[in-house]
């Protein structure tokens, strides 16, 4: 920014050497014809006498010029070696000398120079002087003004200077990276990591209504195998048509390697899988903490590649959610997050931030629907997540078998809420004994009747609650239940037992 008007020091004024002032009236003795008065003789040394004597120093020495002064007015230059006027007006005559001219106002309060007093001999043009003057008392202005004004400043300056020959004064950002890259550890980095992995699950039945749904997986492992929800298959899975499509666009024909209704999981195999598929990382969803962060990814109202993000809002939610296909409800030990969750996003990963898959976006909880133009629910921030660990196990007993594998307690529990724990049923389906004879809760000596408040020290609110924490574990893990009978708490230990399949 150009410092051209702000203070720099004007020219250094030459000295002016002392001038004998006109006489009053010409002598009379004057010749016709002749000069009113002599020629100007050059500058006398400072010391010397002048012709005049004492009437020589009446004005005094000769002040300095101010910068800045106005021109003289026409026919009263002030030049201290003009020649007379040829021509006087006669002795005493009222005209002679001529009056002072008007004085201007000076904008800096200074004292204009005396009359008749002398300026430099090469006075820089007027204009200029003004103009830069003018410029100067802008950008001033501009720069008490502060931040608002320095816009003002810039282009006060900067019109000043377009007038000289200086260079440009364009301001350029310095720091400005050429190739700005994200780090991984973004939400941007990790979506631009994962995404590649997710595919958008397009499921239309084979029925003649056409029945169908959009929803979301990701690559568990190179041989192709895709891992999603229950129910976002469940439609196609006996002889309908999946295709899963990847962010590139590109779309492979899938069929079912095998589903488990009860855990809501299902593990689809792409078809002529492509070479170079990269799974996504699997973390450990038994160290996640309330309040970490989460991403989720999927095709919320087949909106594809929709990531979200938000954080751990809860854990161990008992959620119980149907496939919409049946009257069977899955049950899970959930992960709750307020991340953006929608239909369509059933099945996709939900990630940490370090993008490793912490759980499969499963249900959410909305407020009734019904309104106008409403006919799906939406996300009011309270999704859940089937945690990974869970996921993981039940993916390898499908594609191994084929076949979910469920632990079981071998007792039956109603599904009524606020009971305060699981109650055991009166009987089992089919009027068969609510308690397995020689089952896992018949060794541990539970009966019809006993409520269950506690599973492995986790509190029991509900049977959807107990079961959710039993799914959790595998079986032939060992566990403890705190139950009540008649008023009384008591503590068993008994080993999961198994059921195979969803009959």
């Amino acid at each position: 920014m150009s410092t051209e008007n702000e203070g720099t020091a004007g020219p250094s004024v030459p000295s002016v050497p002392s001038v004998p002032p006109v006489p009053a009236a010409a002598p009379e003795s004057t010749p016709q014809g002749g000069h009113s008065a002599p020629e100007v003789p050059p500058a006398a040394p400072a010391d010397a006498p002048t012709a005049h004597g004492p009437a020589a120093t009446a004005h005094g020495p000769a002040p300095t010029p101010q910068q800045g002064a106005e021109p003289s007015p026409a026919g009263h230059e002030q030049y201290p070696y003009a020649p007379p006027s040829p021509q006087q007006p006669p002795v005493g005559s009222a005209a002679w000398p001529p009056p002072p001219p008007a004085i201007p106002s000076y904008a800096d309060g200074g004292s204009p120079p005396a009359w008749g007093a002398p300026v430099p001999s090469e006075p820089e043009p007027p204009r200029r002087r003004r103009a830069r003057g003018l410029v100067a008392a802008v950008a001033a202005a501009a720069l008490v003004a502060g931040g608002v004004g320095g816009a003002l400043g810039y282009w006060a300056a900067d019109s000043n200077d377009s007038g000289s020959s200086s260079g440009s004064t364009t301001v350029a950002a310095s720091n400005s990276p050429k190739d700005f890259k994200r780090e991984a550890g973004t939400v941007a980095g990790v979506a631009a990591s994962a995404l590649p992995s997710v595919v958008t699950i397009d499921a239309q039945s084979g029925a003649a209504d056409g029945e169908g749904g959009t929803g979301t997986g990701f690559v568990y492992d190179k041989e192709g195998h895709i891992l999603t929800n229950n129910h976002v298959v469940a439609s196609a899975a006996d002889s309908g048509q999946l295709t899963a499509t990847f962010s590139n666009g590109k779309k492979y024909d899938a069929e079912v390697v095998g589903r488990a209704q009860g855990y809501d999981v299902a593990v689809l195999k792409l078809k002529n899988a492509p070479d170079g598929l990269a799974p996504l990382a699997l973390g450990d969803s038994d160290k996640v903490a309330v309040g970490d962060s989460t991403i989720a990814i999927g095709a919320p109202f087949g909106l594809s590649n929709t990531v979200t993000t938000g954080i751990i809002s809860a854990k161990d939610r008992p959620v119980a959610s149907g496939d919409g296909s049946s009257n069977k409800n899955s049950y899970m030990s959930a992960l709750q997050t307020d991340a953006s969750i929608n239909p369509g996003n059933s099945g996709g990963p939900l990630l940490d931030a370090g993008g490793a898959v912490i759980g499969i976006n499963s249900a959410i909880q909305s407020t009734s629907g019904g309104g106008v133009g409403q006919s799906q629910a939406g996300s009011i921030g309270l999704g859940f997540a089937i945690p990974v660990n869970q996921a993981r196990n039940v993916a390898e007993q499908l594609i191994k078998t084929g076949q979910p594998v469920y632990p079981v307690i071998g007792a039956t529990v109603t599904m009524e809420e606020k009971t305060g724990g699981a109650v055991i049923s009166d009987e089992g389906a089919g009027g068969t004994p609510a308690v397995t004879p020689d089952g896992p809760a018949a060794k541990a000596g539970l009966k019809a009747g006993d409520v269950i408040t506690k599973f492995n020290g986790t509190t029991v609110e509900s049977g959807p609650t107990l079961i959710g924490e039993i799914w959790t574990h595998k079986p032939g893990d060992k566990v403890t239940l705190t139950y009540t009978r008649d008023g009384k708490t008591s503590t068993a230990e008994l080993t999961l037992g198994e059921r195979k399949g969803d009959s």
